[in-house]
C-alpha cells in the first residue's frame, strides 16, 4: 500500500538521540525488535541508545521509507474524502491515519510555589544528557518514574549528590529478577497465575531480591504491580541500581515538594533543604489531543474512537512496551488492508 510518513524532526530516530546518554532499552533485544528485522546478533541483551539509533536508521534504509521531515501535523480532521491532514508543509487526503506519535511526546511540567525565585538551575529530565554539569552539586530530581531513578544513578556514580522527591508510592522491580530478565518472568507469571495472586506473590519476592525499602521512605502504591499497569498505564521502576545506592544512603529519598525557594525546597511537612539544581523527572504527555479532532474515546484515558484513525505506541504492557509496537504495526495494516479488499491506497502516519 501507498504511504506517507509525516515526521515533525528533522532525522530519524530523533527522540533517541536527545535521550539520556547511558539509557539502554529495559526489555531485552529479542522482544524489543520492530516488525521483520532483527537486532545485530552482536548487539547486547539490552541495547544501549546509540545502537538503538544506528538499528533505527538501518531500519528505514532497508525498507527504503522516506519520511517528510520537518513537517509538524497541525490539524487532522474529517472530510468528504475520509481524512484530512495539515501539516506545517502540505494538505494531504486520506482514507485512513495512523497516530505514531507516542506517549512520551510533550514533557509535563509542574509549576510549585515559589519557583520563579529559585536561583539555580532547572531542567526537565527530557534535556538531561550526563552527570558531568552537575558534579559535585546537590541535584534534586523530582519524581521516581524509569527516568528519575536513572538519572539519579547517573548522578550518584559521577560525583553528585543526588536526592529524589517522592510523592506517591511507587512499584521497584529488578531489570533481572534470578538472572531472568524481568519481562520474561512477568510475561510467564501472567500466563499461568491470576493477576490478584501475582500482586499478592511479588512483594515478597522483591523484597527478597530488592531488601525492603519503605525504612528508606520509598512506599508500594495500594494497587499491585500488575493492577497498576492494566488500571493506568504506569509501568514500574526497573531497576539497575538505584535501589541499592538509596539502600547504601548514597541516593537519598525525600517526601513531595510544597514550595521551592531561592536556594532549595520545602518538603512536605515543613522539613527544608538546599539544592544547586533541580531536574524534573515528571513524565511526558501524548501530543495527538493537540491535533487530531475527532469524537471522545470511551472512558477516562481511553484514545479516541473513530474508525479509520489508529494509534500505535499508546499502550505500555508489563511485557514491553517496543514489543506491543510491533504486534500493533502488524494488527493496523492487516486491518487496513482487510477494509480495503487488499487494494492499495494512501494512508497517512504522525
Amino acid at each position: 500500500m501507498d504511504f506517507i510518513i509525516l515526521e515533525k524532526e528533522h532525522r530519524v530516530g530523533a527522540s533517541w538521540r536527545r535521550h539520556y546518554e547511558r539509557l539502554h532499552l529495559h526489555t531485552i533485544k529479542s522482544l524489543s525488535a520492530l516488525p521483520l528485522r532483527k537486532f545485530d546478533r552482536d548487539y547486547p541483551r539490552y541495547v544501549g541508545r546509540e545502537q538503538f539509533i544506528r538499528y533505527l536508521e538501518d531500519y528505514a534504509r532497508h525498507f527504503d521509507l522516506k519520511p517528510r521531515f520537518g513537517e509538524t501535523v497541525r490539524r487532522v480532521r474529517r472530510d468528504d474524502r475520509g481524512w484530512s491532514v495539515e501539516s506545517t508543509a502540505c494538505a494531504i487526503s486520506a482514507p485512513y491515519v495512523v497516530v505514531a506519535s507516542g506517549l512520551n511526546s510533550t514533557p509535563v511540567i509542574p509549576t510549585f510555589p515559589g519557583m520563579e525565585n529559585y536561583q539555580g538551575r532547572i531542567v526537565h529530565g527530557s534535556a538531561y544528557v550526563n552527570a558531568a554539569p552537575f558534579a559535585g552539586r546537590k541535584v534534586l530530581i523530582v519524581g521516581m518514574g524509569n527516568t528519575g531513578a536513572e538519572i539519579a544513578l547517573d548522578l550518584c556514580d559521577n560525583g553528585a549528590e543526588p536526592t529524589i522527591s517522592l510523592r506517591d508510592g511507587v512499584h521497584i522491580v529488578p531489570r533481572d529478577l534470578f538472572g531472568l530478565p524481568i519481562q520474561l518472568v512477568a510475561g510467564v507469571a501472567t500466563g499461568i497465575m491470576p493477576r490478584g495472586m501475582n500482586d499478592w506473590v511479588f512483594p515478597i519476592i522483591l523484597d527478597f531480591a530488592l531488601g525492603d525499602l519503605s525504612k528508606y521512605g520509598i512506599k508500594r502504591p495500594r494497587q499491585g504491580v500488575l493492577e497498576q499497569v492494566a488500571k493506568s498505564g504506569k509501568i514500574p521502576v526497573l531497576d539497575i541500581g538505584t535501589a541499592k545506592r538509596i539502600r547504601e544512603g548514597k541516593i537519598k529519598v525525600r517526601p513531595g515538594i510544597s514550595a521551592i525557594t531561592a536556594d532549595g525546597v520545602v518538603f512536605d511537612g515543613g522539613e527544608t533543604a538546599r539544592f544547586d539544581a533541580i531536574v524534573l523527572a515528571t513524565g511526558y504527555r501524548p501530543n495527538y489531543p493537540d491535533f487530531l479532532h475527532v469524537g471522545d474515546g470511551q472512558g477516562a484515558g481511553a484514545l479516541p474512537a473513530e474508525p479509520d484513525v489508529f494509534f500505535v505506541g499508546f499502550r505500555n504492557p508489563v511485557t514491553g512496551l517496543l514489543r506491543e509496537i510491533s504486534k500493533e504495526a502488524k494488527k493496523v495494516a492487516s486491518d487496513i488492508v482487510r477494509r480495503r479488499g487488499g487494494s492499495a491506497g494512501a494512508t497517512a502516519a504522525s
